[in-house]
């Protein structure tokens, strides 16, 4: 069978997925055949396209895409085939606005939960979400003292090679769009250095009388994994305004959480240059922890302060009374921006430069209250602590080094792609398939020797396979939980705890 006819019968099984899930119907048919037709080059049709079945969505893409290779339409790199499936998925989405009609309709007919349920099958139909690669993340629970942490290495993202990573670096720098997440990445086809967002759709949202817009990750660390972006390019910032539009988001969509990664470097995310938040329909660690002790200010009446059992420093707002809670939320703010205890290495500022934040995350609760955690938030750094003073130390580096974000701030770790291999490797040293003294001269696993010697000391070299996997999960769940802990600017030991109450009882007695 020759090229040009396989891909043909291909796209008719393209074709028949998109009605099997939706995207397109029996209408669409003639005209979305002709347009993949001509983005592969096919001349004509598949004549017994009434025989075809469907296949997984990743097989029909990666028929398609070998056949583009072939033909020389793109090179095989991973970059040119994710911004040609793209392309082709695209073919067989409806326009931003119709999927906005659709989800508006949604909303009014069935309710929010099942509009949203829509738009992510929308997103993970179309190959926006690419489940194929998400579910090779690994996944495990590790009860610890505070609840039970979830652990993720992240494996969705494929390794490029070397030419690749080469062309991306000598490949034109270019202003548009202006970053990943700007409302002109919405059907853009990218380009080496930029990601094919093609298939890419948004919703519209006002938050606090302004436009914002909905999506879903790619990535999906969490169920739902939805990013809330400003309309404007504008750096982040914690404010007043963030309380206001967090609360606008649970009210509009009360089965959703929403926070804000921090406003300053080390303790921020990943991108700082433009306003967003995350949400999504996850429940997480930090939402169940327990309550250490209950306050309250009598000038904010309806509303509970509360000392939460987490190893970062949050304190937990519950109320019902929307305006009084933003009111109380920012006079915290406001105290803790200012607040100074060297006792316990917190300064607010080191000359005009700023240290002290706050990562927010609002819900409303099972009790329909609404419901506020500030995490408090310090990036300064010493001669002892240059990555930061509250920040994975460098003992844990071997673990995770990188910033703590929103999702880590509530208990959900997120850790580099080579642990899995790592870990394979220290796996075989407490079966004892691998000798110790041999392990610690591996490239990869040497920056694990003090952790290894000390696992061996505690567990020997006689597990089984699944108990060493058991026991190795456990304890980079626990690393993880010790990440936390450096990153809590007040420790949960009796000096921490006092410390904190020092500065919650600041905000009992706040105007």
């Amino acid at each position: 069978m020759n090229t040009q006819l396989i891909a043909a019968e291909y796209i008719e099984k393209l074709l028949r997925y998109g009605i099997e899930n939706e995207l397109i119907y029996q209408l669409d048919i003639p005209q979305i055949r002709n347009q993949l037709m001509d983005l592969l080059n096919v001349i004509e049709p598949y004549q017994d396209a009434e025989t075809v079945i469907t296949e997984e969505l990743k097989d029909i893409l990666l028929v398609l895409l070998d056949y583009a290779v072939s033909i020389h339409l793109i090179r095989g790199t991973i970059t040119e085939r994710d911004l040609l499936d793209s392309k082709i998925m695209a073919q067989l989405l409806p326009r931003q606005s119709e999927i906005s009609r659709i989800y508006e309709d949604l909303q009014t007919s069935k309710g929010k939960i099942s509009a949203t349920d829509y738009f992510y099958r929308l997103c993970q139909s179309s190959n926006y979400i690419r489940m194929d690669r998400i579910i090779k993340n690994l996944h495990w629970i590790t009860s610890t003292e505070y609840g039970d942490m979830e652990i993720t290495v992240n494996l969705s993202k494929p390794e490029k090679d070397p030419t690749e990573i080469a062309a991306q670096k000598d490949a034109p720098m270019l202003d548009y769009p202006r970053c990943l997440l700007c409302l002109e990445n919405v059907g853009y086809a990218g380009r080496l250095n930029h990601p094919g967002r093609s298939n890419h759709r948004v919703l519209p949202i006002t938050l606090d009388k302004e436009t914002w817009y909905f999506q879903y990750s790619p990535y999906v660390y969490y169920n739902e994994h939805a990013i809330i972006f400003s309309e404007l390019h504008r750096p982040m910032s914690i404010s007043r305004k963030t309380f206001v539009r967090v609360l606008d988001f649970v009210e509009q969509l009360p089965h959703y959480f929403i926070g804000s990664n921090a406003d300053l470097p080390i303790v921020g995310g990943s991108i700082l240059s433009h306003d967003h938040f995350q949400g999504g329909h996850h429940v997480f660690p930090m939402e169940k922890a327990g309550v250490i002790k209950e306050f309250s200010n009598p000038r904010y009446r309806n509303t509970k302060i509360k000392m939460i059992k987490w190893p970062l420093s949050v304190i937990r707002l519950t109320s019902n009374n929307k305006n009084e809670l933003i009111d109380l939320a920012t006079s915290i703010l406001d105290a803790w921006r200012q607040y100074n205890d060297t006792e316990n290495s917190i300064l607010s500022h080191t000359g005009e430069v700023p240290h002290n934040t706050i990562t927010p995350i609002a819900r409303i609760n099972v009790l329909k209250e609404w419901e506020l955690d500030l995490t408090l938030r310090n990036n300064r750094t010493n001669e002892t602590c240059p990555d930061g003073i509250f920040h994975p130390h460098q003992h844990l580096h071997h673990i995770k080094k990188e910033n703590i974000g929103l999702i880590e701030v509530m208990g959900l770790a997120v850790l580099p792609p080579r642990l899995e291999q790592e870990m394979v490797q220290i796996e075989d040293v407490l079966t004892g398939r691998l000798n110790i003294e041999e392990a610690v001269k591996i490239d990869s696993l040497q920056k694990h020797a003090l952790w290894m010697r000390d696992l061996v000391e505690r567990y020997g070299t006689n597990q089984t396979e699944e108990i060493a996997k058991k026991l190795l999960r456990e304890e980079v769940g626990k690393k993880f939980t010790q990440v936390l802990e450096c990153s809590g600017v007040f420790k949960q030991d009796q000096q921490g705890l006092e410390a904190f109450e020092k500065f919650i009882n600041l905000c009992v007695e706040l105007k």
